[in-house]
């Protein structure tokens, strides 16, 4: 067996023979798939399948794997076993994250989307729709995906393949794909929330929960991580508006036309966009933060801006006056941090973030979390350029997880591969 990864941080280190490897590659796949399956074939072929996916080969769709492992695979039976078979992917992703998080040293999650450029319009969820993969828009599905990131490696939490309204649809093809019926429309920051909800109820670590502007955006994501318990520091465009740390709440006078009195303390101030209020705020604030250590092992430094502001979405104008929207859980509305990232010789932020994070939580933590998301990056290269993720060529929604799952897998093999001491 040929792992497709080097095995050491120091390639220079003593490797260990392929045999011992290749057993270690399979006990982990015997430990991670029998979480969900219990029939012998499923879990040989979960086994032969996450080998296949950790041999060297350009392409590890189902056909060429096979081919790779020779006569221990059958085709017909992994087809049925990766498209059909009713085992849980969930049950893998599981173990694999109760298994590897421990030892990466989990500082964040990360939710974010890819792209799988896709030939034909069959696959489940393909549509021309824009996908930073390929930085244009292209004939694809979106994946939305939630990762452990940790001082020592990432482990993905969960997966889920984005279905756009037409799909949602067409009777036709959800039949052809195999979508089941309770599958409905529901947005990628929808399919995030959701996700980090469920990876909450594992034995993983819960950590701040990090997104671009297209989660970060999304009131209701932040509503439904902040209701569940979970922190985040996600990243806002400079128009998302909050009320500024000197606003009064004030309770309602007295009212002496007709119409039932308002209970709601009311604002003293309009809420403002953060780009507007960091640039009223000026430089004077600035504090420059060491946010991660450089290639170099130097510090990497920039100025940030931390202010505590409110939360503003669930307010809003009527008739000239404010009003609290009824679904509004908090009165007054939650106190959050704004960061802005302001380096210096730039003439405004480059960069803005929301964080519910505790009012006592240190700059260079908030400073860390905010410009630690890039690590995700490291994560689908590996997960595409060596383990196939994105070389699915099924046109099975279920086949679409079952492969998630178990390409998830062999990248926790390979993560507690790099850790093990020489």
């Amino acid at each position: 067996m040929v792992v497709v990864s080097e095995t050491r941080a120091d390639a220079s280190e003593e490797a260990d023979p392929p045999s011992a490897v290749r057993e270690r590659a399979e006990a982990f796949a015997a430990e991670v798939v029998a979480e969900a399956m219990g029939h012998p074939v499923q879990l040989g072929n979960g086994g032969l399948y996450v080998r296949g996916l950790l041999e060297q080969g350009e392409r590890k769709s189902l056909e060429p794997m096979v081919a790779r492992l020779g006569g221990e695979a059958d085709y017909q039976s992994m087809q049925q076993f990766l498209a059909v078979s009713p085992w849980d992917p969930v049950a893998v992703m599981r173990a694999v994250g109760e298994r590897v998080a421990p030892e990466i040293d989990v500082e964040a999650w990360v939710l974010d989307d890819t792209g799988f450029p896709k030939d034909g319009k069959h696959s489940p969820g393909v549509k021309r729709q824009y996908s930073g993969t390929l930085g244009k828009i292209g004939n694809c599905q979106i994946g939305v995906s939630l990762h452990a990131v940790g001082a020592k490696g990432t482990v993905p939490l969960g997966w889920a393949l984005y279905l756009p309204q037409e799909w949602c649809e067409d009777k036709e093809r959800r039949r052809k794909a195999k979508i089941p019926e309770d599958v409905e429309f529901e947005t990628k920051p929808a399919l995030g929330v959701k996700l980090a909800v469920r990876a909450a109820g594992w034995k993983v670590r819960k950590a701040p929960v990090l997104g671009d502007q297209a989660y970060g955006d999304n009131t209701e994501l932040r509503d439904k991580l902040h209701a569940g318990g979970l922190q985040y520091v996600l990243s806002v465009s400079p128009e998302t508006t909050v009320f500024s740390q000197q606003t009064n709440f004030l309770e309602p006078g007295p009212r002496s036309g007709p119409g039932r009195k308002s209970n709601h303390p009311r604002p003293d101030r309009d809420p403002e966009q953060v780009g507007r209020l960091i640039a009223r705020l000026r430089e004077g604030q600035l504090k420059t933060v060491t946010f991660r250590d450089g290639p170099d092992g130097r510090p990497v430094k920039s100025r940030f801006m931390f202010v505590r502001v409110r939360a503003a979405h669930h307010w809003r104008g009527h008739d000239g006056r404010g009003r609290w929207d009824k679904s509004a859980a908090e009165i007054p509305p939650r106190e959050e941090w704004l960061i802005a990232e302001w380096p210096k010789g730039k003439s405004e932020p480059t960069d803005y973030w929301i964080s519910n994070l505790s009012p006592s939580t240190k700059p260079g933590r908030l400073a860390r979390l905010a410009r630690l998301r890039w690590k995700i990056e490291l994560d689908y290269r590996q997960l595409k350029g060596q383990l196939g993720l994105d070389h699915y060529e099924g046109r099975s929604w279920l086949g679409w997880y079952h492969h998630t799952a178990l390409v998830t897998a062999a990248h926790g093999f390979l993560t507690l591969e790099r850790l093990r001491p020489p």
